[in-house]
């Protein structure tokens, strides 16, 4: 029996072939070519087949039929080539490399053998082939894009035939597509075709010229360009290159736009001040988009609900049958369908839905065309041909953005973006514009997400942005320029978000709104433009569509999450529940009829444990608050659109995934930048995180932890020694212990078991550690243990994520004055941690040695505090391990060597008499001294420098230590001395000061010689004070002074009577040029000391007092065999600066 349908055909026209060619004579068997082929193109241009014929056959068939067309028959030729280009658009084949090989050459040569009639179909089988192969074809390069090729002929700007002018241009765009994993064209190559799309999109439209035919040129020529960008594989850098590209794109993205007329110039330049775009006065329309009647009418046309999923692969040819809308490339793809759910639905489906589309260009099944055959006729069809154009020119306009340092982009600020119009003047065209006019809601949803990709990280650019205070001002300054665009911007973003209908466009209208408040400085804006965000945006969260619910929280997020906590926001916050919530037809208030509702769900809902100052809050909760809450845990009220279909199962009881993710991510960001607000829910808040890890759903529990964490972090925040917040307006301590009570005999422990989820575990581990250390002491015993025993097992899991919170979380627990105190878990922390610095992930190494750092600083604290108890208890052998890895950690990179040196630096501190003396401790504590003196004056990076500084300075607190006498000790000042001096970073050369003053006796710094050589070096440095070539350094110039100088003074206070005639040298030499320098150091009021401290003046006169006794003191014991008198130089200095002081008062 026949196979039916395409692939048979194509079997049984494989098997006609050879027999066609076996026939004799010329004139039957070219009739039966042409029947045959007729059929073939008939078949591929019929209905969607069932089953498509494989691309062997498809392959086999073309080159058979190649073969037996000769290029003197021309008509042949022409059907051959449609042959080609059909079969393999409609089946999407990807030719072989032998099969390519041989098309490749049959087009090349049709091209220059056969009549001009014939090119337009052999270019259209070239293109076909070339699709996606690209890298196959450098060996044709020069054929096609060399200096005769004939891609460049045929698209020559001179060519008068421009339906071949086009197929030359789609060929080379074809040609133009990126492979993954393989090679790409020269770079002189895509020079030759950025320069010939460049031309083509430059051009205009002749009267000899359809339409349809131009738009189709310019959407060729608007591929190619995307081709060339997409993937980073050509980057724009010259500012004429990205000036013309910009300007062709500014003029594409308004083709055939109803009632805009512009004129653009050749080239855009980069300017802050918005530029002229002259427009044709008989088209212009209103400036203010609200009132004309424009919108109103092309919204309702626009009402009917659009089709999801059916998108064909456009692939090597143009959307040019009429009624097919083309959305150009996967980044427009995301405008329409998958990409509608934001950050949180990612985790919810568990990756990119978009990530396996294709990059090719798509095109809209005919039933999504804003026409019909019976309606439209020619104008309809050319209508749409230009929004095509539209969005392929915006398409382009991402690629570019992607292309083009933001540093460069923001030049053309203004040539974008709207800027508020002034008097009398009309309003520039923007990307706004087309968000606001354009009929298409397709287009309008690529120009919106086109300006988010223009806002994304913006945060720098429009940081300067400032409101005008004086108004008389001869000229406006840039920060004003730019604070009325984001005022403008807010205006457009809310004006579209009123007029719109189409849901997949609202849903990037609040996107939009998302990414400009994320990136505004509001805080240097007058108020009010956030309060007319929120109150806008309050309708949507009860949207049918619930795409927009979740981006109008993503929006409502944004506002909490930026610059928190900001005045305005925290006023809306406190707003009654029902504000801004009945402007809206699609809003369901319902979902608030019971004040308490959502309490009620919740076993604390009985009484606010916080009710007292402490916890005092608003009558009834933050609306918001009590929004997300009733969304994560309140079952859903009723159905919502078609597309939560794509969210949940039918057996589902509550709001869609995404929505419920969205609401937990605001609730996480609520607690972090307004605690006070949510702390009087504190209780009811940690039991939404239990509810959420108690589910199923992953990442439903992973955001229940991270709310976890946040409300553990900022009863952290509220307890620090440092908090602006007063004790009786703190969580209390009681309430604190019975939220983790909760926790630990709730769904945490399990959450941190959860090993088929690592992520989850990370973040459970991340909350675990945010427990307030006076509320871990307070919890039961078993529950501690619970705790401890937990995060030691963590510590071995075999994924690396895992192993670093737990390490982390170690570091935190070993500062609990509770736990640092118990040797038995200083020593298992000790080797969990050691066990975790050995490990392959660098990113394990980097937080175990910042837990390493933490454990040795409790060394030195138990030290203080404990005395010899704790140093007899502590073994040996532990810690030379700890001396022994935390060297080896020194030598790894940089994240890991920081904090590697700080444990260096307590662990030799800690060293006891009986260690030094230890044969097995003196070989490990000589390589750490060497480690820590190398890494002082490496190349590291500065933070690694200036902790080996630090670390030094601890060595040198060790009186058990041979300070004055050791070999590395004569080392370790001297690069200190040097980095003093020279260092770049003065916050590197304050540590090297601040640890060549910590040896408390004169025999600690050595021979004289090597005194003075350190007292030379501080000399120097002090001189040296405010020299520096990096602006940024100068802020810490008195820092450096200031601890220069209470270095010097404290050598004096231990300068023996050797050391003076090098002193006395010294200051004869320099004196008067340091003089000015001490002066201010004695009058500069309310620096810190190395320990922190604030140090007043009369300490630094009191400190230099002490100086000139004990130098007198000495000077006349040599009765007077110095040549200069040290002390007498350090009382000039004091009497200068009371004589001043006394004048300053008076």
């Amino acid at each position: 029996m026949a196979e039916p349908g395409p692939a048979g055909s194509v079997r049984r026209c494989l098997a006609r072939l050879p027999a066609l060619k076996a026939r004799p004579g010329g004139g039957p068997r070219r009739t039966e070519l042409h029947l045959l082929f007729d059929q073939l193109i008939s078949e591929s241009c019929g209905p969607e087949p069932a089953a498509a014929p494989c691309p062997q056959d498809v392959c086999a068939v073309l080159v058979q039929a190649c073969q037996l067309v000769p290029l003197d028959q021309e008509h042949l030729v022409s059907k051959v080539c449609q042959l080609i280009h059909h079969l393999l658009n409609r089946y999407q084949v990807m030719v072989d490399e032998q099969s390519l090989n041989f098309l490749l050459s049959y087009c090349i040569s049709a091209l220059r053998q056969c009549s001009s009639w014939t090119h337009v179909e052999i270019l259209q089988a070239l293109a076909a082939l070339v699709y996606n192969n690209g890298p196959k074809c450098q060996k044709y390069l020069p054929d096609l894009l060399g200096k005769a090729g004939l891609l460049l002929q045929f698209s020559d700007p001179a060519q008068p035939d421009v339906e071949l002018r086009r197929a030359a241009v789609r060929s080379m765009a074809n040609l133009c597509l990126s492979v993954p994993a393989q090679p790409y064209l020269d770079e002189s190559y895509r020079s030759v075709c950025f320069q010939t799309f460049l031309s083509v999109l430059q051009s205009s439209k002749t009267s000899d010229v359809d339409d349809i035919t131009f738009c189709m040129l310019l959407q060729s020529a608007l591929k190619g360009v995307q081709s060339l960008l997409n993937g980073g594989k050509m980057k724009l850098m010259q500012t004429d290159q990205i000036g013309a590209l910009l300007a062709v794109l500014k003029k594409c993205m308004f083709h055939g736009l109803p009632g805009q007329s512009i004129e653009v110039p050749t080239a855009l330049y980069p300017a802050p001040l918005p530029q002229y775009d002259k427009r044709s006065p008989v088209k212009q329309e209103q400036s203010e988009p609200a009132s004309s009647k424009q919108p109103g009418s092309r919204r309702k046309k626009c009402k009917g609900k659009q089709k999801k999923g059916e998108f064909g692969e456009e692939g090597r040819e143009d959307s040019g049958d009429a009624g097919n809308e083309s959305v150009l490339g996967a980044d427009m793809l995301k405008l329409h369908l998958e990409d509608v759910q934001p950050r949180a639905s990612d985790v919810c489906a568990g990756k990119d839905p978009l990530c396996s589309q294709p990059t090719g260009w798509k095109r809209i099944s005919s039933s999504e065309s804003e026409y019909s055959d019976t309606e439209g006729g020619i104008q309809s069809k050319v209508r749409s041909y230009q929004a095509n154009v539209r969005q392929g020119a915006l398409a382009c306009f991402l690629s570019t953005i992607k292309s083009i340092e933001k540093r460069i982009l923001y030049g053309y600020w203004s040539a974008f973006v709207p800027d508020a119009p002034g008097i009398g003047s009309p309003q520039s065209v923007s990307l706004m514009t087309i968000a606001l006019k354009d009929p298409s809601p397709k287009t309008r949803a690529c120009a919106l997400q086109v300006l988010s990709a223009f806002l994304e990280g913006s945060k720098q650019f429009l940081s300067v942005a400032e409101d005008a205070n004086d108004h008389k001002r001869a000229f406006t300054p840039f920060s004003v320029i730019i604070a009325s665009s984001i005022r403008e911007l807010h205006r457009c973003l809310l004006l579209a978000l009123v007029a719109e209908s189409s849901s997949q466009t609202l849903t990037q209208i609040v996107k939009c709104l998302a990414n400009l408040v994320s990136n505004a400085p509001y805080s240097r804006l007058k108020p009010g433009l956030l309060t007319r965000v929120w109150n806008q945006i309050k309708p949507y969260i009860f949207h049918k569509d619930v795409n927009v619910r979740v981006s109008s929280l993503t929006l409502l997020g944004a506002i909490v999450s930026v610059q928190a906590p900001l005045p305005e926001v925290q006023l809306l916050l406190q707003q009654p529940s029902s504000s801004g919530l009945n402007s809206s037809g699609s809003a369901t208030p319902g979902r608030f009829s019971s004040c308490e509702q959502w309490r009620k769900a919740l076993p604390w809902a009985g009484e606010n444990p916080l009710d007292n100052p402490a916890g005092c809050g608003p009558p009834e909760p933050c609306w918001l608050l009590r929004l997300c809450v009733s969304i994560i845990i309140l079952p859903r009220e009723d159905s919502c659109s078609d597309s939560d279909a794509t969210f949940l199962s039918l057996s589902s009881v509550y709001e869609p995934c995404p929505l419920r993710l969205e609401a937990l991510q605001v609730l996480a960001l609520l607690v972090k930048g307004y605690f006070p607000m949510a702390q009087s829910y504190f209780l009811e808040l940690g039991e939404v995180a239990c509810r959420c890890m108690e589910e199923m759903d992953p990442s439903i529990q992973l955001h229940g932890a991270k709310l976890l964490e946040e409300l553990g972090t900022g009863v952290l925040q509220q307890h620090k020694p440092d908090s602006p917040t007063g004790p009786e307006q703190r969580v209390p301590v009681s309430v604190v212990v019975t939220f983790w009570t909760m926790m630990l005999n709730g769904p945490l422990p399990g959450t941190l078991q959860s090993s088929p989820h690592p992520t989850l575990q990370t973040s459970a581990c991340d909350a675990l550690s945010s427990i307030l250390p006076e509320a871990f002491s307070l919890l039961q015993g078993d529950q501690q243990i619970l705790c401890v025993t937990l995060l030691l097992g963590l510590n071995h899991s075999e994924n690396p994520l895992v192993k670093a919170a737990a390490a982390r979380a170690l570091g935190v627990y070993i500062l609990f004055p509770c736990l640092r105190q118990d040797v038995m878990f200083v020593a298992d922390t000790a080797n969990a941690i050691l066990n975790s610095l050995h490990d392959k992930s660098p990113n394990v190494r980097a937080k175990a040695a910042w837990s390493l750092g933490n454990l040795t600083d409790t060394l030195i604290i138990n030290m203080e505090t404990m005395g010899q108890s704790f140093q007899e208890e502590l073994s040996d052998l532990l810690l030379l391990k700890l001396l022994r890895s935390a060297t080896e950690a020194s030598k790894d990179r940089d994240k890991v060597k920081s904090n590697a040196v700080r444990a260096l630096g307590n662990v030799l501190h800690f060293l006891q008499p009986c260690h030094v003396a230890n044969p097995r401790f003196r070989e490990a504590m000589e390589e750490s001294l060497q480690a820590l003196i190398a890494t002082v004056g490496s190349e590291a990076t500065m933070k690694v420098r200036w902790n080996a500084c630090y670390a030094l300075g601890n060595v040198f607190k060790n009186p058990a230590l041979p300070l004055g006498e050791a070999p590395w000790a004569t080392q370790a000042f001297s690069a200190l001395s040097s980095v003093v001096k020279s260092c770049k970073n003065f916050k590197v050369r304050i540590k090297s000061a601040m640890a060549l003053s910590i040896p408390s006796r004169r025999e600690c710094y050595g021979s004289t010689e090597q005194f003075c050589q350190i007292w030379s070096a501080l000399v120097v440095a002090l001189q040296r004070s405010e020299d520096t070539e990096d602006f940024l350094e100068f802020k810490y110039s008195s820092s450096l002074r200031t601890q220069i100088c209470r270095a010097l003074l404290h050598l004096l206070r231990l300068a023996r009577s050797t050391d003076l005639p090098l002193i006395g040298a010294t200051l004869r030499d320099h004196g008067e040029a340091i003089k000015p320098l001490v002066l201010q150091y004695l009058r500069s009021s309310g620096e810190e000391n190395e320990a922190g401290m604030l140090t007043d003046l009369r300490e630094r006169e009191r400190g230099l007092q002490r100086a000139i006794d004990h130098l007198s003191g000495i000077e006349r014991e040599l009765q007077g065999k110095v040549r200069v008198r040290v002390s007498l130089y350090l009382e000039d200095v004091l009497t200068d600066h009371i004589n001043t002081t006394e004048l300053t008062e008076a």
